[in-house]
């Protein structure tokens, strides 16, 4: 399974952030990335807290023939096209989409040996509501491929007050 965590809390040129997040949706069926699931909408506060717009948030499932590197670059590229820039961290953005996870790689435990690009699963996605609850939703069953818990479980153990407001 192959997800990727898409958000966005400023407008930019595709539109308001819900209009923006829908429209990279498109561009990765034009590019040929199939959607295989995809969660609701999630409104939630910006991570670490600020004073940001709240952001919107939604995990989708995928098929490609695309490797996991060449997938990276490709989510690269159409956040690019959305206007993203990549000047400060954790700044607002048009659009940001993460690889999650790619299968079972896990590049994670690889990283003492050598730096690298690409760290999948996402090295932080067990401590975000705002990509487990998604995530959850769509794929309860997923294992973390190195924490060996499911999406679920991890939401259940997750201990924040960031709850994320589904958007109907």
């Amino acid at each position: 399974m192959i997800f990727i965590a898409l958000g966005a809390n400023i407008s930019g040129p595709g539109g308001p952030p819900l209009e923006t997040l829908e429209g990279a949706l498109r561009r990765l069926g034009e590019l040929g990335i199939e959607i295989e699931r995809r969660s609701m909408w999630y409104q939630t506060s910006p991570v670490p807290a600020s004073d940001q717009p709240d952001f919107f948030n939604g995990v989708i499932s995928v098929r490609t023939e695309l490797g996991a590197e060449d997938l990276l670059a490709t989510l690269h590229g159409i956040e690019n096209e959305f206007g993203r820039t990549r000047e400060v961290r954790w700044e607002a953005r048009t659009l940001d989409l993460d690889l999650l996870a790619y299968h079972d790689l896990s590049t994670l435990e690889s990283l003492k040996k050598e730096a690298q690009h690409l760290l999948i699963p996402h090295p932080r996605l067990q401590d975000r509501r705002f990509v487990l609850e998604p995530l959850a939703e769509i794929a309860p069953d997923w294992c973390h491929p190195t924490l060996r818990k499911t999406a679920k479980e991890l939401l259940i153990a997750l201990c924040d007050n960031n709850r994320c407001k589904p958007l109907s």
